[in-house]
Protein backbone atom coordinates (compact mmCIF):
# COMPACT_ATOMS: atom_id res chain seq x y z
CA UNK A 1 0.00 0.00 0.00
CA UNK A 2 2.51 2.14 0.67
CA UNK A 3 4.64 1.81 -2.55
CA UNK A 4 1.14 3.28 -4.40
CA UNK A 5 0.66 6.28 -1.85
CA UNK A 6 4.68 7.27 -2.64
CA UNK A 7 3.29 6.71 -6.51
CA UNK A 8 0.65 9.01 -6.29
CA UNK A 9 2.72 11.62 -4.40
CA UNK A 10 5.47 11.27 -6.55
CA UNK A 11 3.47 11.71 -9.61
CA UNK A 12 1.09 14.60 -7.79
CA UNK A 13 4.65 16.63 -7.94
CA UNK A 14 5.95 18.31 -10.60
CA UNK A 15 8.69 17.39 -12.57
CA UNK A 16 10.95 20.49 -12.61
CA UNK A 17 14.14 18.76 -13.51
CA UNK A 18 16.30 18.56 -16.45
CA UNK A 19 18.79 16.18 -15.77
CA UNK A 20 21.49 14.43 -13.91
CA UNK A 21 25.22 15.03 -12.37
CA UNK A 22 26.50 11.87 -11.58
CA UNK A 23 29.99 11.50 -9.61
CA UNK A 24 31.77 8.62 -10.93
CA UNK A 25 34.43 6.45 -8.62
CA UNK A 26 36.87 4.04 -9.94
CA UNK A 27 38.26 3.12 -12.79
CA UNK A 28 36.21 5.70 -14.42
CA UNK A 29 36.80 9.27 -12.38
CA UNK A 30 35.00 12.42 -12.94
CA UNK A 31 31.26 13.60 -14.00
CA UNK A 32 29.18 13.12 -15.80
CA UNK A 33 25.95 15.34 -17.26
CA UNK A 34 22.50 13.59 -18.41
CA UNK A 35 19.98 15.32 -19.71
CA UNK A 36 16.80 14.25 -18.86
CA UNK A 37 13.55 13.80 -21.24
CA UNK A 38 10.98 14.92 -19.32
CA UNK A 39 8.40 15.17 -22.44
CA UNK A 40 8.92 11.82 -23.14
CA UNK A 41 8.85 9.79 -19.85
CA UNK A 42 7.78 12.22 -17.76
CA UNK A 43 6.73 9.22 -14.98
CA UNK A 44 10.09 7.40 -15.80
CA UNK A 45 11.91 10.89 -15.04
CA UNK A 46 10.26 12.41 -11.65
CA UNK A 47 10.73 8.86 -10.09
CA UNK A 48 14.45 8.91 -10.90
CA UNK A 49 14.61 12.62 -10.02
CA UNK A 50 12.67 11.86 -6.49
CA UNK A 51 15.53 8.56 -5.66
CA UNK A 52 18.29 11.08 -6.92
CA UNK A 53 17.12 13.85 -4.49
CA UNK A 54 16.91 11.66 -1.63
CA UNK A 55 20.31 10.90 -1.96
CA UNK A 56 19.38 7.02 -2.65
CA UNK A 57 21.49 6.67 -5.89
CA UNK A 58 24.89 8.13 -3.81
CA UNK A 59 27.03 4.97 -3.54
CA UNK A 60 25.28 2.64 -5.64
CA UNK A 61 27.33 0.60 -7.93
CA UNK A 62 27.74 -0.34 -11.44
CA UNK A 63 26.53 -4.21 -11.08
CA UNK A 64 26.12 -5.21 -14.97
CA UNK A 65 28.38 -3.84 -17.64
CA UNK A 66 28.82 -5.47 -20.99
CA UNK A 67 31.69 -4.22 -23.43
CA UNK A 68 30.34 -3.28 -26.57
CA UNK A 69 26.40 -2.86 -25.47
CA UNK A 70 25.77 -1.24 -21.70
CA UNK A 71 26.70 0.02 -18.10
CA UNK A 72 23.96 -0.80 -15.56
CA UNK A 73 23.07 0.73 -12.36
CA UNK A 74 20.96 1.77 -9.75
CA UNK A 75 19.65 -0.85 -7.51
CA UNK A 76 19.03 1.47 -4.79
CA UNK A 77 18.08 -1.41 -2.16
CA UNK A 78 20.72 -3.88 -2.99
CA UNK A 79 23.59 -2.43 -4.72
CA UNK A 80 25.14 0.12 -2.60
CA UNK A 81 29.19 -0.08 -2.17
CA UNK A 82 29.75 -1.89 1.10
CA UNK A 83 26.94 -4.02 1.04
CA UNK A 84 26.80 -7.41 0.33
CA UNK A 85 26.44 -7.37 -4.00
CA UNK A 86 26.22 -10.28 -4.35
CA UNK A 87 22.17 -9.43 -4.89
CA UNK A 88 23.15 -6.32 -6.80
CA UNK A 89 20.67 -5.91 -9.62
CA UNK A 90 17.76 -7.26 -7.96
CA UNK A 91 16.64 -4.81 -6.25
CA UNK A 92 14.48 -0.99 -6.73
CA UNK A 93 13.13 1.47 -4.46
CA UNK A 94 10.77 2.28 -1.90
CA UNK A 95 8.68 3.76 -4.97
CA UNK A 96 5.92 1.27 -7.24
CA UNK A 97 7.45 0.24 -10.76
CA UNK A 98 6.42 2.41 -13.73
CA UNK A 99 4.21 2.00 -16.57
CA UNK A 100 6.62 1.96 -19.60
CA UNK A 101 6.34 5.29 -21.58
CA UNK A 102 7.80 3.88 -24.99
CA UNK A 103 9.00 6.58 -27.91
CA UNK A 104 10.35 7.05 -31.15
CA UNK A 105 13.66 7.54 -29.71
CA UNK A 106 16.21 4.94 -31.04
CA UNK A 107 18.75 3.32 -28.38
CA UNK A 108 21.86 5.18 -29.62
CA UNK A 109 25.66 5.66 -28.03
CA UNK A 110 24.79 7.82 -25.00
CA UNK A 111 21.21 6.96 -24.59
CA UNK A 112 19.73 6.72 -21.01
CA UNK A 113 16.62 3.76 -20.64
CA UNK A 114 15.39 1.98 -17.85
CA UNK A 115 16.10 -1.52 -16.77
CA UNK A 116 12.93 -3.57 -16.32
CA UNK A 117 12.29 -7.07 -14.93
CA UNK A 118 11.55 -8.61 -17.71
CA UNK A 119 8.75 -7.02 -18.20
CA UNK A 120 7.63 -3.71 -19.83
CA UNK A 121 5.58 -2.09 -16.94
CA UNK A 122 8.31 -3.26 -14.48
CA UNK A 123 11.08 -0.37 -14.34
CA UNK A 124 11.71 1.01 -10.86
CA UNK A 125 15.13 2.51 -10.03
CA UNK A 126 17.51 0.67 -12.18
CA UNK A 127 18.61 2.74 -15.59
CA UNK A 128 21.43 1.73 -18.17
CA UNK A 129 23.77 3.59 -20.15
CA UNK A 130 24.60 2.30 -23.98
CA UNK A 131 27.93 2.05 -25.14
CA UNK A 132 26.88 1.71 -28.72
CA UNK A 133 23.78 1.60 -30.48
CA UNK A 134 20.97 -1.16 -29.58
CA UNK A 135 18.26 -0.81 -31.74
CA UNK A 136 16.54 -4.38 -30.65
CA UNK A 137 15.93 -2.52 -27.42
CA UNK A 138 13.90 0.13 -29.08
CA UNK A 139 9.72 -0.55 -28.60
CA UNK A 140 11.00 -2.99 -25.33
CA UNK A 141 12.29 -0.02 -22.91
CA UNK A 142 11.93 3.59 -21.54
CA UNK A 143 14.34 6.01 -23.15
CA UNK A 144 14.57 8.68 -20.10
CA UNK A 145 17.91 10.88 -21.51
CA UNK A 146 20.88 10.97 -23.02
CA UNK A 147 24.67 11.66 -21.32
CA UNK A 148 25.38 14.89 -22.78
CA UNK A 149 28.65 15.45 -21.31
CA UNK A 150 31.34 12.56 -19.79
CA UNK A 151 30.96 10.26 -22.57
CA UNK A 152 34.58 9.38 -22.62
CA UNK A 153 34.21 8.46 -18.40
CA UNK A 154 31.00 6.16 -19.18
CA UNK A 155 33.56 4.41 -21.31
CA UNK A 156 36.22 3.92 -18.69
CA UNK A 157 33.50 2.24 -16.76
CA UNK A 158 34.93 -1.01 -15.29
CA UNK A 159 33.54 -4.05 -17.74
CA UNK A 160 31.58 -7.28 -16.33
CA UNK A 161 32.55 -10.64 -17.24
CA UNK A 162 30.41 -13.79 -18.49
CA UNK A 163 27.24 -13.45 -20.88
CA UNK A 164 25.19 -11.04 -18.15
CA UNK A 165 28.07 -8.93 -17.30
CA UNK A 166 28.30 -8.82 -13.66
CA UNK A 167 31.08 -7.06 -12.44
CA UNK A 168 33.33 -9.06 -10.39
CA UNK A 169 35.42 -7.48 -7.75
CA UNK A 170 35.45 -3.80 -7.01
CA UNK A 171 32.36 -1.97 -9.27
CA UNK A 172 32.62 1.51 -10.59
CA UNK A 173 29.95 3.32 -8.75
CA UNK A 174 27.90 6.92 -8.64
CA UNK A 175 29.67 8.59 -5.57
CA UNK A 176 26.88 11.03 -5.68
CA UNK A 177 23.75 11.71 -8.15
CA UNK A 178 22.50 15.58 -7.83
CA UNK A 179 19.44 16.52 -10.42
CA UNK A 180 19.99 19.96 -12.21
CA UNK A 181 17.42 22.68 -13.34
Amino acid sequence: MYKIAALFALLASPAVSAGLEIDLEGEANGTIVIDLFEDTAPLHVAQITAIAEAGSYDGVVFHRVIDGFMAQTGDVENGVMGMDLSRAGTGGSEFADIPAEFSDIPFERGVVGMANKGTPNSANSQFFIMFEPGYFLNGQYTVVGEVSEGMDLVDQIKRGTGANGAVIGQPDMMAAVRVTE
